[in-house]
C-alpha cells in the first residue's frame, strides 16, 4: 500500500500539468478515491441517479462544478466527495493532481487523486447517486480491460473509451481520466 501510494505521489509532483481553459467551460474537479480492502488496491466510483441535473444514469468519479467559496479546485473535488458519499476532507490523504480534461458537456475537469481508509462508513446523497461502485485498481490497469472506439463528435472523430467490468460500462470523461490516471501513475503489467 505505501509503495503505490508513494510512487502515485512522486510520479504527480514529478507530472508537468497540462491545463485546458475555454471561456465557455465551466471549472470543475473530481477526486480518483483509492482504497484498501484485504491489501488491493480499489478505485471507487458512482452510479449517478436519473433526476441529477448532468450526466444521469453515468458513471463518474465524486465531484462537480466549483462554487464561490470554494478557495481551490481541490477544495471543489473534496467538498463534491463529501456532499456525494460522505467521505471526510480530513479522511483522505490526497496524493496530487492530473491533467485537466475537456468534457463535451462543456465542463474543465480536474482530477485528484487521493487515498481513504476502508472500511468507512459512506453517507450516500440519494438525489445524487443511485449506487457506489468498486472497481479493482489492477482491472484498470490492465490494457486487456479496455476498448477504444471512433465516434464522429461535431465534425471530428473522437476516440472514445471503455471500461466494461461485470455489469457496469465507464466510458466518456470518466474512462479518458482512469486511461490518463493508470497511464501516468500505474507500472503496466497485465493481471
Amino acid at each position: 500500500m505505501d509503495r503505490l501510494k508513494k510512487q502515485i505521489r512522486t510520479t504527480l509532483a514529478q507530472h508537468s500539468k497540462s491545463t485546458a481553459s475555454e471561456e465557455k467551460f465551466t471549472p470543475s474537479a473530481v477526486l480518483i478515491p483509492i482504497f484498501y480492502r484485504d491489501g488491493e488496491p480499489y478505485l471507487l466510483l458512482t452510479l449517478r441517479t436519473e433526476t441529477v441535473a448532468s450526466h444521469k444514469g453515468q458513471i463518474s468519479f465524486p465531484g462537480g462544478t466549483r462554487e464561490n467559496g470554494d478557495r481551490d479546485l481541490l477544495a471543489t473535488a473534496l467538498r463534491e466527495t463529501y456532499e456525494e458519499v460522505g467521505i471526510r476532507p480530513e479522511d483522505i490523504e490526497v496524493l496530487g493532481e492530473l491533467d485537466d480534461l475537456l468534457a463535451v458537456t462543456n465542463f474543465v475537469v480536474t482530477p485528484f487523486v487521493g487515498v481513504f481508509p476502508y472500511p468507512y462508513e459512506f453517507k450516500v446523497s440519494d438525489d445524487e447517486i443511485a449506487e457506489l461502485i468498486e472497481i479493482p485498481l489492477p482491472f484498470v490497469a490492465d490494457p486487456r480491460n479496455r476498448r477504444a472506439e471512433e465516434w464522429l463528435y461535431r465534425g471530428r472523430n473522437a476516440t472514445v473509451y471503455f471500461y466494461d467490468y461485470g455489469k457496469y460500462t465507464v466510458w466518456g470523461v470518466t474512462a479518458r481520466i482512469l486511461k490518463g490516471f493508470v497511464d501516468l501513475c500505474i507500472p503496466t503489467k497485465p493481471s
